[in-house]
């Protein structure tokens, strides 16, 4: 099992490019950067600087101004934003970008400013079944592009309670039917516990049904998108029943420490690597 440090969220008070020395000095060393365009390109050059110079690697990041992928309209937009992407993704050692069904446009909320934002407008009214359908033959196109380099893309499902105007995919039932659907080998489902939660629920279920597609469970607490043991969702349950599935991926701790970081970092181990793994704690 591998922890992932979302960059950020974490370490807010230095500068983005003095955060992978910090994840380092505890021992994280595969970090997750969020929308990589708004950075820019000098930015993230500086930050897989920062990387290798610190013995860590860029884990993942997404484009969030790659259009929507259930907007017809927008494909041409999706497939050269994943090209320079993939491109960038390669020089810069990322090893996973994300897909969801529809680009977010973020804007500033002073109780939660970031995690709002509106879905894209789309170019034209289209009922469910065809913006789907948009979304099946858009992701199937983009993963042509993404089988010519070593990228493996995650497919997450987003929240409609902080993001607004209509996600097309956002339960991992959905989620979960598109990876089955394109079936390609370099597309996984990201199970992410705090959009899940706040959507639909149903966590233990949904990492058993889903138990094979995924290879990434992201750990964010509801309401406040703290650590685990700060909010609803109860984590000593999702570890029990991940150890019992056999999983052995990626923990993605895309949370805001309410606590130092070291401390945060403690509370995930105390809960995820417990140091009685015997099956009589399991049951």
């Amino acid at each position: 099992m591998i922890f992932t440090g979302y960059a950020d969220f974490w370490f807010r008070n230095v500068p983005l490019v003095d955060r992978p020395a910090r994840f380092a000095s505890l021992g994280v060393r595969h970090l997750d950067v969020w929308a990589w365009r708004s950075k820019g390109a000098v930015l993230m050059d500086e930050l897989a600087a920062a990387c290798r110079e610190a013995g860590c690697v860029l884990n993942s990041t997404f484009d969030d101004a790659g259009g929507s992928l259930t907007d017809a309209a927008d494909l041409p937009l999706c497939l050269d934003a994943w090209a320079e992407s993939l491109e960038r993704a390669q020089r810069w050692g990322v090893l996973h970008l994300f897909m969801f069904s529809e680009q977010i446009e973020p804007y500033s909320c002073a109780s939660q400013p970031h995690i709002q934002g509106w879905v894209k407008r789309p170019s034209r009214d289209e009922p469910p079944q065809r913006r789907y359908a948009n979304l099946l033959d858009a992701a199937a196109r983009v993963m042509e592009l993404v089988e010519k380099t070593p990228i493996v893309v995650w497919f997450e499902a987003l929240n409609t309670y902080h993001l607004h105007g209509g996600v097309t995919v956002s339960t991992h039932e959905l989620a979960a039917d598109v990876v089955r659907r394109i079936a390609h080998p370099q597309l996984r489902l990201a199970f992410d516990c705090y959009h899940q939660q706040r959507t639909a629920g149903n966590l233990v279920q949904g990492l058993r049904d889903y138990y094979g597609l995924y290879d990434s469970v992201h750990i964010g607490d509801v309401p406040t998108r703290g650590e685990p043991d700060t909010g609803e969702i109860n984590f000593h349950t999702i570890a029990r029943v991940l150890r019992l599935l056999g999983f052995d991926g990626k923990i993605g701790m895309e949370f805001y420490p309410t606590v130092d970081e070291a401390s945060a970092l403690a509370r995930v181990r105390a809960i995820f690597e417990p140091a009685d793994h015997s099956p009589s704690t399991l049951r």
